[in-house]
């Protein structure tokens, strides 16, 4: 294996991460069954499906440098720093999936949950430093690619800068830790079923699980030990091995492991980082909370949290197990302005901006509002009244004063909003549904306000407004779900709950500003590389063609833009030659404006990279002269684009004059 490896070592990178996709896959797929065990893993979920879709963003750059290698394993090798360090982050995060997707905390302690907490910690810094040590200028990167990995590398540091600062030392050592220490049970006496990986096609896969809800906890029974564990022991091979072996082998790697977590968190503590007390954080998530509810067993809880967790019909306490006798959530004000305070003590950005009743300014003065909040609390609890008028009226004012100012939207989200402006998207009534979704796409501005509404399952409510809707409901269903992707999990759930197809639609039947709308979130949601063959089966090119070719040369920038974004995927280039786009796109190189004779030469040169059909296609239909125009006098992108693409016209009549010869 070793030696398949050298022979190709970017094909064992793209191994590593085609491994990561199939064990999130597979532990979805179990989940969606229900079967012994399959509902362990919900408390990482988020964190999971988060890495998984970091990892699968990196296939692209990993084909391209195998393609641009041609095979030629001397451009790299194993030795090389930068390959066997992101080799070793990708195994981490392989390690870490198979563990962190099956834990159960009804079986584990919270001590167990930190640790993996700590160790998601670690892999995102190992694969934050290998991709920084990647000699990008060795190889000829395709910008499309580029723009991907800066990506995942900008979501990598912030993912980084949230975890805090790791110093030199700590991080030295967790780069150079032998990979057995990332393999461990998470209790002794606990064993994993197998970690059997089977083929699948896509990481959207993952997409259903993000979207269920939190299950409740399910123990996973004792006889499972008898099942085999496999044991990752290099690059590329794995071993399997009995339980009856294996626990006496994982049981020392989790021992090292805990050494090293215990040591890694002492030095974390001496290098000045601030411990959150345990009470602060969401049992759930782990998460600091910014509205603690109190449920009946006396437990306090993330409400956000803990009401999606009894929206879907789970009448005990995650944390006890016991039996809710009511499902009343008491806010904990006490607890929420401890956690304020602590925040503000010590200089950490605080889950609210709201104590006692008082707002703060940005000049740090604080504002009373409890006079606001009596009104918009008012009007909330109008919402789920039975009158039509007084529904009528309440979501007219709360769109009115979502609108104003970002205090309002912190304060209508506080009041609990959300949820029954989510229903009101199914109302029957016309101005009910245009001023409910209305209120979202507001209350959507306010960064913090977006995770609210995710999780409050908004998104297919939102996508049957954007369907059947008026134009202005669907107009602003379209601008909620732009305002809504600019999170990147966000483009995975929206792009997998049919929004795609209705976007589409509304960019094809929509008045002039509904399709700026589905245009700009098109844009956003293909910028997600699972999105884009969704788009090309919902028919975008043809509608993109249509508005190339419209006489009123309306939208042509924005439609440039997202076909510059699909031209990279092998479905999306196969219908631009087919929908017969090729000839528009060069006259676009003559005749657009500067803006569209870069987007429309740097398409063609993804159209044509590696294609010699394409590449004889455009030099018969005349490509030359503008390029060669374009080459010369267009803007600097202009001029990269139209040369690579000479260049490779170039390359390719001198090789058809030699196949003819």
């Amino acid at each position: 294996m070793a030696d398949g490896v050298a022979a190709d070592p970017m094909g064992a990178l793209l191994e590593l991460a085609h491994d990561i996709v199939r064990i999130s896959s597979d532990s979805n797929r179990a989940a969606g069954g229900g079967g012994e065990g399959g509902r362990g893993g919900d408390l990482f979920r988020k964190e999971c499906a988060d890495l998984v879709r970091k990892v699968s963003s990196l296939t692209s750059l990993f084909e391209e440098i195998r393609d641009l290698m041609g095979g030629c394993s001397s451009w790299t090798s194993p030795e090389d720093p930068w390959w066997s360090d992101l080799a070793a982050a990708l195994q981490a995060a392989k390690r870490l999936l198979s563990v962190a997707s099956i834990f159960d905390p009804a079986s584990s302690s919270e001590g167990d949950a930190k640790k993996i907490t700590f160790r998601f910690q670690r892999v995102t810094w190992k694969l934050e430093k290998a991709l920084g040590e990647l000699p990008y200028d060795q190889f000829n990167i395709c910008e499309e690619v580029m723009e991907q990995v800066d990506l995942v590398r900008a979501q990598l540091k912030r993912a980084a800068g949230k975890y805090g600062p790791m110093n030199s030392n700590l991080l030295s050592r967790t780069m150079s830790q032998p990979s057995i220490k990332d393999l461990d049970l998470i209790q002794s006496g606990r064993a994993i079923g197998t970690l059997h990986i089977q083929n699948t096609q896509n990481v959207d896969h993952e997409v259903s699980a993000i979207f269920r809800s939190i299950p409740k906890p399910i123990a996973l029974n004792r006889q499972s030990s008898d099942r085999t564990i496999t044991v990752s022991t290099n690059l590329m091979a794995s071993s399997k091995v009995c339980s009856s072996d294996a626990d006496k082998n994982v049981l020392s790697a989790s021992t090292q492991e805990e050494n090293t977590d215990e040591k890694c968190s002492k030095e974390d503590k001496n290098s000045g980082a601030v411990t959150v007390p345990d009470d602060f954080l969401c049992p759930i998530t782990l998460d600091i909370m910014r509205d603690p509810v109190i449920v009946a067993t006396g437990q306090t809880y993330e409400r956000s949290y803990i009401q999606r967790w009894i929206d879907n019909g789970n009448l005990t306490c995650p944390k006890t197990q016991q039996k809710l006798q009511n499902l009343t959530l008491t806010p904990n004000y006490v607890l929420r302005n401890l956690i304020i305070q602590w925040c503000s003590t010590h200089n950490i950005q605080q889950p609210t901006g709201i104590v006692n009743g008082k707002i703060k300014n940005i000049d740090g003065t604080f504002c009373d509002i409890t006079g606001e909040m009596a009104t918009i609390e008012a009007l909330v609890l109008k919402l789920s009244g039975q009158s039509i008028v007084d529904i009528r009226t309440a979501v007219t004012e709360i769109r009115s004063l979502s609108k104003r100012r970002t205090e309002n939207r912190i304060l209508i989200a506080e009041a609990g909003a959300i949820p029954p402006l989510i229903r009101l998207l199914t109302s029957e009534d016309v101005l009910i549904q245009e001023n409910a979704v209305t209120s979202i796409l507001n209350l959507s501005i306010y960064e913090d306000n977006k995770g609210l509404i995710m999780l409050a399952g908004a998104v297919p409510s939102i996508v049957q407004v954007l369907r059947s809707g008026s134009m202005e409901a669907r107009e602003n269903a379209a601008a909620t779900l732009f305002s809504l992707s600019l999170g990147d999990e966000n483009k995975i759930i929206i792009g997998s709950s049919g929004a795609i197809p209705a976007l589409v639609d509304l960019l094809q039947t929509g008045s002039t500003r509904g399709k700026k709308d589905a245009a700009t979130a098109l844009f956003n949601l293909c910028m997600y590389q699972g999105n884009r063959g969704r788009a090309v089966r919902a028919g975008i090119i043809s509608a993109l063609l249509m508005i190339l070719t419209a006489s009123g040369h309306c939208m042509v920038d924005e439609a440039l833009v997202i076909l510059s974004v699909l031209s990279s995927c092998h479905e999306a280039k196969a219908a631009i030659m087919k929908a017969g786009m090729i000839p528009v796109l060069i006259d676009l190189t003559r005749t657009g404006l500067s803006r569209n004779k870069e987007n429309a030469a740097a398409i063609l040169l993804s159209l044509c990279k590696r294609d010699a059909e394409n590449l004889g296609c455009i030099s018969r239909l005349g490509a030359v002269i503008p390029l060669t125009a374009l080459a010369r006098s267009g803007s600097e992108r202009a001029k990269r684009k139209a040369t690579s693409l000479l260049n490779l016209l170039h390359r390719h009549h001198k090789q058809t004059a030699l196949d003819l010869s």
